[in-house]
């Protein structure tokens, strides 16, 4: 039985081939969600006007990865304590988010953070991380789907992308 989770923590290029890496996951796509416009563009969802988010979208086996293993590769490879930023990437549509797609997913990234927090996991850093439940998503444009792959010589995967998945693969390498 396959699962969905969908997640924004800056650009989407990053956070789609960081999942990846992982076991259990089957597929991960490219996206935006979490607002009003409906077919946006990557051009408009630049604006920081459409109330979108690059998100990527999981499919994935829960009986090989849990929901909490994503969000823990999530928290481990974004910053969750800056608002609308990540690295270079300013503006609302790279704020951190978990879109929900039902209660349990809901309750089960609050207790995470809650975690997170109780742990003190980011030094006394407040989480921003936006919690909502999925109303849309919509697939970003065929050339930003496995963009890593696709340009692994690319600066910005070099600088940005390349270090987080070999953060996966360092750190989740089970």
């Amino acid at each position: 039985m396959t699962r969905t989770a969908t997640v924004a923590g800056g650009c989407f290029w990053c956070i789609e081939a960081a999942m990846k890496e992982l076991d259990g996951v089957q597929s991960a796509t490219s996206g935006y969600a979490g607002g009003s416009v409906a077919e946006p563009t990557y051009e408009e969802v630049s604006t920081g006007e459409t109330g979108h988010a690059e998100a990527v979208q999981v499919e994935y086996d829960p009986a090989i990865i849990a929901y909490e293993g994503l969000l823990a590769v999530f928290f481990t490879i974004h910053d969750p304590t800056t608002r609308n930023r990540q690295g270079p990437d300013v503006g609302s549509q790279y704020r951190s988010a978990i879109f929900t797609h039902d209660e349990g997913q809901r309750e089960a990234a609050e207790r995470f953070i809650r975690d997170l927090e109780r742990e003190d996991a980011y030094d006394g850093s407040t989480i921003v991380t936006e919690i909502e439940p999925l109303e849309a998503f919509h697939e970003a444009e065929a050339y930003h789907q496995d963009y890593y792959e696709k340009h692994p010589n690319d600066r910005y995967c070099s600088v940005y992308a390349e270090p987080k998945v070999e953060k996966v693969r360092e750190e989740f390498v089970d």
